[in-house]
């Protein structure tokens, strides 16, 4: 993977930063100017300049003091040559795997851009296993010396759960586990998140303004008995219904993420979605509808759940420890930075998108993509944690999360480990606590 080289990134950036920015999500002169200087462009011309700096500073002191050993002179050379290039940044190589395999909830979308952050301009698809693969850079664009392969979920892995794809696949160090599939799992597929990707749910309900106007947030559609569609086996669904704040003899799980229902009924049932995504493509790109949806999103409602949080296996935490302690301050930054100019990550994303897409039904677009970076941003979906640190878990929040979720859980016959604890499931030791937004 090392040393490839993209031109296809560089000049797709130039033109798609046109395109965010006419949509209201980037400054055009800032559009523009980050686009050629990509982390690729930094970091080869880093790389090359002190690479044959050093290299020539290095031949000309060893030629004047070692004229008579030429062999130790090259070997000097290219030694001191490739270690300036190797601390330039964070090296993870004698930390972490030299492929670092992330396997991601759902195929590429606003919600992983943090992810994409990190992938350098020599990444290559692979468009018949929906992965994109390449080098991981820190937050400066500097190669950190292993790989990162970012592998779609949904479709491309037959809709199987991250947690099941992370012990039926060796090879996968790190997944999206939301923490209450973590708790789900704790007796016997057990993760523990390292960094919460998202402080907020993306997840909401939806329902026509029009067609219920009186209707501000989740428990108000009670009251009118609309049909509430969601996936099936959803636990924060058996929570609401269980705790009264929706009628069981309305929820319907048939649910299967299109729009065809809604559009046909005319908005006279309500709809699970992500808030970062569908109110712009109803009204924006879905014929038949072109309207507005109002939403409120299941965190608000009592399920206080982290969404896309990055976790490994239990295991990996005292054995990967080292890697952990250099990676994790890079994906904290990689959110920062993401949401700060998404512009490169992208181009990316929209590359994957085109090169595969199709293949797995993934219809998604560079509005949709804009419109939800701008929501994640206004919504405060990726946010400090309580003690103004990107990615920290609230122990207190995750601890009723808990005590929510057992009941639930061992109702649906799949009971969470005995005396679980949040610790079980998340921790912070790694995180660096001076970055944050």
């Amino acid at each position: 993977m090392k040393h490839r080289r993209s031109t296809k990134l560089l000049a797709i950036a130039t033109a798609v930063s046109f395109v965010l920015a006419a949509c209201g999500s980037d400054d055009a002169d800032t559009a523009e100017t980050t686009a050629p200087t990509t982390a690729e462009t930094t970091a080869e011309t880093t790389a090359e300049t002190t690479a044959e700096t050093t290299a020539e500073t290095t031949a000309e002191t060893t030629a004047e003091t070692t004229a008579d050993t030429m062999t130790e002179e090259t070997m000097t050379e290219e030694t001191t040559a490739e270690t300036a290039v190797a601390g330039e940044g964070v090296s993870l190589v004698d930390e972490c795997p030299a492929e670092i395999v992330l396997q991601l909830d759902w195929m590429p979308e606003a919600e992983h851009g943090f992810v994409y952050q990190m992938i350098g301009g020599d990444y290559e698809i692979d468009a018949a296993k929906a992965y994109v693969t390449g080098s991981l850079i820190d937050q400066d664009g500097n190669d950190t010396g292993v790989d990162l392969q970012i592998r779609s979920g949904g479709a491309p892995q037959q809709f199987q759960s991250v947690s099941t794809l992370m012990y039926d696949n060796d090879d996968v160090f790190l997944g999206f586990v939301y923490t209450d599939e973590g708790i789900q799992n704790s007796d016997t597929k057990p993760t523990v998140a390292v960094m919460s990707g998202f402080d907020k749910n993306p997840q909401m309900i939806m329902w026509d303004p029009a067609t219920y106007p009186d209707v501000t947030e989740i428990g108000d559609l009670k009251e009118t008995g609309a049909v509430v569609r969601y996936f099936g086996g959803a636990a924060y669904m058996d929570y609401f219904t269980s705790t009264g704040l929706l009628d069981p003899a309305q929820v319907d799980g048939s649910y299967q993420g299109g729009s065809d229902l809604f559009i046909a009924d005319e908005g006279k049932a309500a709809q699970q979605g992500f808030a970062s995504a569908e109110p712009w493509n109803y009204e924006n790109e879905f014929e038949g509808w072109m309207k507005p949806v109002s939403y409120a999103y299941i965190n608000d409602a009592g399920w206080e759940n982290y969404a896309q949080s990055i976790a490994t296996k239990p295991e990996n935490i005292t054995e990967y420890a080292d890697c952990f302690t250099k990676l994790v301050p890079i994906i904290q930054h990689a959110s920062v930075d993401y949401l700060a100019d998404p512009t490169r990550t992208n181009v990316i994303v929209m590359d994957a998108v085109g090169a595969f897409g199709d293949d797995f039904g993934w219809a998604y677009t560079e509005g949709t993509l804009a419109y939800g970076v701008e929501t994640i941003k206004a919504d405060g979906l990726i946010a400090n944690g309580p003690e103004g640190v990107m990615g920290e878990f609230d122990m207190d929040r995750v601890a009723a999360l808990i005590e929510k979720a057992i009941p639930v859980y061992t109702a649906q016959d799949s009971p969470p480990k005995e005396g679980l604890v949040p610790e079980d499931v998340v921790t912070n030791q790694f995180l660096d606590p001076t970055i944050g937004l």
